[in-house]
């Protein structure tokens, strides 16, 4: 297996297992924030994955999976040039877990909220703690999950995502299995992820490329909804009184909804 140079990554931990990749989001003091680092530094990991992994095991921390996009990092979504946007990037590369040459796994721990729920809903299968926490925070801030929905449709359904989306509550994780985002859900979700590992490495690389291949091709909403995705993401994220509610959340942990 060709080595994969991880020395300079900053928020993610790597190692391989044989043909299995255990990639875990590592911004222990960020809630696992989404930033523009750590989406080029999972990219690079599941474009090697491609040749070299069969299963891609994506992990948080024990408290907090992903908490959704890093707010103070929000100055930067836009790159000049003709570099891709931080929401195309994103998208990209939860495209590359759902769609990819290889099983993707989310083992999930604590608490996920907005485009964490993003990484769940791409993977191929989910496995939780049962004491996880799911939520789609964005409406309450003018925000919508417009690159999470369609991985989200995918999953559980466009009723149960609308739902999702405009009640803004948290779910449990019995709530996500009963709605299909989650595959399976017990205390010790270190064993179930044992147990999955154990069947999975049985089955040959080419064999899950085929297969994927073949899923990418009766694909009929993550790939032609990713324009549009894309564009809703720059809307929201352009509206200057959208912009002023993060910014104001950040200065001062205030909600939108609470006076001054």
């Amino acid at each position: 297996m060709a080595v994969l140079n991880t020395a300079e990554f900053e928020t993610v931990k790597v190692r391989f297992q044989d043909e299995i990749c255990f990639l875990q989001l590592h911004r222990p003091d960020a809630d696992n924030a989404i930033n523009r680092r750590l989406v080029e530094e999972c990219t690079a990991v599941v474009r090697h994955c491609e040749e070299h992994a069969k299963v891609i095991v994506l992990e948080g921390l024990p408290e907090v999976f992903c908490w959704g996009a890093d707010f103070r990092e929000l100055g930067s979504q836009e790159s000049g040039g003709h570099e891709k946007s931080h929401a195309e990037a994103l998208y990209d590369l939860w495209l590359s877990l759902a769609l990819g040459p290889f099983v993707s796994i989310a083992h999930v721990r604590g608490k996920v909220n907005a485009g964490g729920l993003g990484f769940v809903a791409a993977c191929d299968i989910v496995v939780c703690e049962d004491r996880s926490v799911f939520s789609l925070s964005e409406l309450l801030f003018g925000l919508m999950p417009a690159c999470v929905l369609p991985f989200l449709i995918r999953k559980v359904g466009p009723a149960r995502a609308n739902y999702i989306t405009l009640t803004t509550q948290p779910f449990t994780a019995q709530q996500a299995v009963d709605w299909q985002l989650v595959d399976a859900a017990e205390e010790n979700s270190g064993n179930l992820l044992r147990k999955h590992i154990l069947r999975l490495r049985y089955l040959p690389k080419t064999g899950v490329a085929r297969y994927k291949k073949y899923l990418r091709n009766l694909d009929d909403i993550l790939i032609p909804s990713r324009e549009k995705a894309v564009e809703a993401n720059r809307e929201v994220f352009s509206d200057r009184e959208n912009l002023q509610k993060i910014a104001r959340y950040v200065n001062t942990g205030k909600f939108p909804w609470e006076g001054e």
